[in-house]
């Protein structure tokens, strides 16, 4: 079975995380990852995102972006942006997983080289305002190239497009919108 990863998104997931913890019930991820850009309380958030996810065994929790606070929280691990490849290193120093978000076999070879444990490869399908979707064609071509694990993310809705990547071989499934509108 593939892996699954919710990411948390600030338009659809409220401050007192009632609907997470209703799609870990129902969903069961395995990694959850709490990203809200703009928060200006952050580090308060993601205690308490923390805390829900620590009642469910098989959530992995990651924070983004931010090693130190991933680490100092405690966090399973840290999901780094395209442009942190620089923070690959410190964050395996910390021992946190690593995953980074790549969008071209490049990125992915960079991230592979630099160590990190798994990256995100987008956009798939069609998802809003994240460019010309790569395509199940281009994900298989990364999954049989690289040694990586590759997580799908972008336009992953249905249980349809869940199948599809899962047949790439692909190590995982990254979603905000699949863990609430099914």
């Amino acid at each position: 079975m593939i892996n699954s990863y919710l990411i948390t998104d600030p338009s659809y997931y409220d401050s007192d995380f009632k609907l997470l913890e209703k799609s870990l019930v129902q969903y069961q991820p395995n990694f959850t990852l709490y990203r809200e850009k703009n928060n200006l309380d952050y580090k308060i958030s993601a205690l308490k995102f923390l805390a829900v996810c620590s009642l469910f065994d098989i959530v992995k929790p990651m924070l983004h972006g931010d090693v130190d606070l991933a680490f100092t929280l405690g966090a399973y691990g840290v999901h780094l942006t395209s442009l942190q490849f620089d923070e690959i290193k410190k964050a395996k120093e910390v021992g946190l997983f690593t995953v980074i978000s790549c969008h071209s076999e490049r990125e992915i070879q960079k991230a592979e080289k630099l160590g990190a444990d798994a990256v995100t490869f987008s956009p798939i399908f069609s998802t809003p305002n994240k460019g010309e979707p790569k395509g199940l064609g281009e994900l298989q071509r990364m999954v049989d190239k690289m040694s990586i694990p590759i997580i799908a993310l972008g336009g992953i809705t249905t249980a349809k497009e869940v199948k599809a990547v899962e047949s790439t071989g692909c190590y995982g499934f990254a979603s905000i919108r699949y863990f609430i509108e099914n």
